[in-house]
């Protein structure tokens, strides 16, 4: 018998659609309708987003208090006093970059917390090396054969459904290989499907997937395929008007901004998602970061205001919901001769819900003096990203038993959820 999973780690069935359009007319009606679809019903839900790249927590998150700070980053120092559009201080040792102005409120209500120094205990500074190891959640081990989010699918215990789990992205992220369901769906609106590797070949635009499943006489897609064209038929169960965000959410016009909206789609129409996946990139800031402007500055307004529209658009699905950022390495404390930073070791990232005990930053920093740098450059792991994934998806998605989520790991959980 061939498992469904490697049918979709083989690449043979992706679903993608070009461009970043608006959501389908027939997905639309469903979700403001918030039409529950039997046999599914609303779900927890952990919304994932992976900063790739590696984004430099140290100037989201900075740590301004710290004399060295200034002194290892000249002209990307940003300061907290009353300058205008500096940075936004919240407990008098950390300020939020102003880029991050639409999350700050979170924070203060107590809905958002940051973790700081937190990264993978495997040095590697290899973007596909570190992504992979984190994906899998195994550092040490690239042989393993699922990754963490597709584990905590399977140990939540519920009936799978379709969507289950989904990825707003052109092919399944390394996170969601593995025996359990997902999809990886990178539009809702211009469905095609994408045969590699099969005598179909080519990018074939399914006018009926029901009647192309029909036709095909490959054998992996004959007994694999079934359960991603029931998901078709659950999107194209519908036909009306657009779909209008709650509350006023405006999304930023842009692939981080869409992907979210295409989750907070699907988590509307209650067809049993527990876990979601986006992705950002463009953390990459070798050279001209910038402070309030420049690359990073850009690439930080959009990922803060895609996650607040998101936030705001969820309404009084937000008790079901929780959302927590990952990226897979630091950038160096030091600045580097070109106005950017390189690849360092600890970074930080973000847990926003109504379950997280927000309005803090969790950290075992001591401090930035060379003494205390990894090799007298890099801000050290002081956290595992998995004493925080443990945490949050544990928690949130209610895991009785989280033995298997990370093999090999046995340390203590950052106790950050309520």
């Amino acid at each position: 018998m061939i498992h469904r999973r490697a049918f979709m780690k083989s690449g043979a069935l992706a679903l993608f659609a070009a461009g970043f359009g608006g959501v389908p007319n027939f997905i639309a009606r469903a979700a403001n309708n918030r039409k529950i679809l039997h046999p599914y019903k609303k779900n927890k839900v952990l919304v994932c987003i992976f900063q790739r790249g590696a984004m430099d927590g140290l100037m989201a998150v900075s740590p301004f208090a710290d004399p060295n700070l200034k002194t290892l980053r000249p002209t990307l120092y940003m300061s907290p006093l009353q300058t205008q559009g500096g940075l936004m201080d919240i407990d008098g040792q950390f300020g939020l970059h102003p880029a991050l102005n639409s999350l700050s409120s979170f924070f203060k209500e107590g809905r958002m917390a940051v973790v700081h120094g937190v990264g993978s205990p495997n040095t590697t500074r290899s973007h596909f090396d570190a992504q992979d190891y984190m994906e899998s959640g195994t550092p040490f081990n690239k042989g393993t054969n699922s990754g963490w989010l597709n584990r905590a699918v399977g140990l939540s215990g519920h009936e799978a459904t379709p969507f289950s789990a989904v990825s707003l992205t052109s092919a399944l992220p390394r996170s969601l290989y593995g025996d359990h369901e997902a999809l990886a769906i990178s539009n809702l609106q211009d469905f095609a499907i994408q045969m590699q590797g099969n005598p179909m070949a080519g990018n074939i635009a399914a006018k009926s997937f029901e009647s192309l499943y029909d036709q095909t006489s490959n054998q992996l897609l004959n007994k694999t395929g079934k359960e991603s064209f029931e998901a078709m038929k659950i999107l194209k169960s519908s036909d009306i008007k657009n779909y209008q965000p709650a509350n006023g959410a405006v999304y930023p016009n842009s692939p981080l901004g869409n992907s979210l909206k295409q989750i907070a789609t699907l988590i509307k129409m209650d067809v049993g998602v527990e876990v979601a996946f986006a992705e950002s990139g463009g953390w990459d800031t070798h050279f001209n970061q910038g402070t309030l402007n420049g690359a990073f500055a850009r690439n930080l307004r959009d990922f803060s205001d895609s996650i607040a529209a998101f936030w705001t658009d969820m309404g009084q699905y937000q008790d079901e919901v929780t959302v927590m950022t990952m990226t897979e390495f630091g950038r160096t404390a030091h600045q580097n001769g070109t106005g950017g930073t390189d690849h360092g070791r600890a970074s930080c990232l973000f847990v926003l819900g109504n379950d997280v005990q927000g309005g803090k930053v969790y950290h075992k920093i001591k401090s930035l003096a060379k003494a205390d740098l990894e090799d007298g450059r890099d801000l050290p792991v002081s956290t595992d990203f998995r004493a925080v994934f443990s945490s949050v998806s544990s928690s949130h998605l209610q895991l009785k038993n989280t033995n298997g989520l990370f093999p090999g790991w046995d340390g203590q959980k950052v106790d950050l959820m309520k």
